[in-house]
């Protein structure tokens, strides 16, 4: 019984050597990459393509984010600190809020909505009220990535959309978001954000993980032609947390398929064989590869040159039509056999009410009709109907609280002027 014993201890032996040696390097021919990071040590638990450059898209706003931070822990701006939509702002491309020039909006209620949302707008709002311009803000951007050992990092503008010159890996995204976590623990909240409530609109966000997946507690998502459609995600369970990131998906099902299954293997994976494979190492110290950043444009957009952050537009929905697409080829982690089911993301159940956002000052809401442009679709207007004696009576039960008696029409008064200063942020001839 001693030699197939020892023979199938040798094949597993050489299985798990050849497996080992796969992910020690990176795999060039696959337009991807992965990584899989614990939050805590920095270990490498799964890598592919992690130091391959990348053009980010919208994960470029976790820089953003984490340079607003730093801003207001040095105290040059507060969250109430009201920043303008500029001509500049107000031309970015989808997905963004679409606000006229001249509204207002504070530091926290922009960067809500810029991390919620992926609005474009906000990313300009934000760095030009914090660094007066687009470029002094990237200055900051790449002083901020040096500093913390990005070394395949080069930032030009804040929000990701398409330029040559804008550039990351995985690794750098891992460094960056190691740090979001060390360094702001107090704001985790602005990353698990369910949905934002602006008027009446309900905007939730594009994450697919949150509140859909146990323990997901951040952070974004980015997609432009060039690079396909980008993930960085964290979950928590127990004292364990770990990062997720898939850069270069062929879709938005895709791209939750390989990252579900990053986690799956980083919790549930079968690890028997885990001391034969050499360990990875941490995330600072994977070696980056000198080769140009992928074009997806044509694998990922085909004809559709065009197409742009728009895609980000809203999160995908809950029965996407290509969930199983290219499943039998999610990861090279071994047998299709061994792999952990991947678990089918059902309901979001929120864990929080909408949180509102709004322009203008602190406590004074703006009204939203007057801050959205013209550009912005609207649901269409239908006409009040003239008033008969029928709807005068049936108003007839809310006249005491539309004209309270005369003892409390002093506190009345001032809500009857709270629109005002929203009509007056809009600029003229908008």
């Amino acid at each position: 019984m001693a030699v197939p014993f020892l023979s199938r201890a040798k094949t597993l032996l050489g299985a798990a050597v050849a497996a080992a040696a796969l992910l020690a390097q990176p795999c060039l021919a696959a337009p991807e990459a992965l990584l899989l990071v614990d939050a805590g040590s920095g270990k490498v638990i799964y890598a592919e393509n992690a130091t391959r450059p990348w053009h980010p898209a919208s994960l470029t706003k976790l820089m953003t984010a984490y340079v607003t931070l730093h801003a207001l822990k040095e105290g040059r701006v507060t969250p109430d600190t009201l920043m303008t939509v500029s001509p500049n702002a107000m031309a970015q491309s989808p997905s963004k809020m679409g606000f006229k020039v001249g509204i207002r909006v504070t530091a926290d209620n922009a960067l809500k909505m810029m991390i919620v949302k992926s609005a474009n707008d906000m990313a300009v709002v934000l760095a030009e009220g914090i660094s007066g311009s687009v470029p002094n803000f990237a200055v900051e951007m790449n002083r901020a990535a040096q500093q913390l050992g990005m070394t395949q990092t080069n930032f030009v503008n804040p929000n990701g959309l398409p330029d040559d010159e804008q550039v990351t890996s995985a690794r750098d995204l891992a460094i960056l978001t190691r740090a979001l976590i060390r360094e702001f623990p107090d704001y985790g909240l602005y990353w698990h954000i369910s949905a934002l409530k602006f008027g009446r609109r309900i905007i939730r966000n594009h994450n697919p993980l949150v509140d859909r997946y146990p323990g997901a507690d951040g952070m974004k998502t980015g997609f432009i032609c060039a690079s396909g459609f980008n993930l960085v995600a964290t979950v928590t369970r127990g004292d364990r947390r770990l990062i997720g990131i898939v850069l270069g998906a062929p879709n938005s099902a895709v791209r939750t398929d390989k990252v579900l299954e990053l986690f799956e293997r980083g919790f549930n994976g079968n690890n028997a064989l885990s001391w034969l494979a050499p360990s990875l190492g941490t995330v600072d110290a994977l070696q980056p590869v000198n080769m140009p950043p992928p074009d997806l444009h044509e694998e990922v957009c085909g004809k559709n040159r065009h197409r742009g952050e728009v895609a980000e537009e809203e999160p995908p929905p809950t029965a996407d039509p290509d969930r199983n697409v290219g499943l039998s080829a999610v990861l090279p982690f071994g047998s299709s056999g061994g792999k952990p089911a991947i678990p089918v993301l059902g309901p979001p159940v929120p864990s929080m009410a909408p949180i509102v956002v709004f322009v203008g000052p602190p406590k004074k809401p703006g009204n939203p009709e007057t801050a959205v442009a013209k550009s912005e679709p609207r649901a269409p207007h239908k006409p009040k109907p003239k008033a008969t004696k029928p709807a005068l009576a049936a108003a007839k039960p809310t006249t005491p609280a539309a004209a309270p008696p005369p003892t409390h029409r002093k506190k009345s008064a001032p809500a009857a002027s709270t629109e005002k200063p929203a009509t007056a942020a809009a600029p003229a001839g908008h």
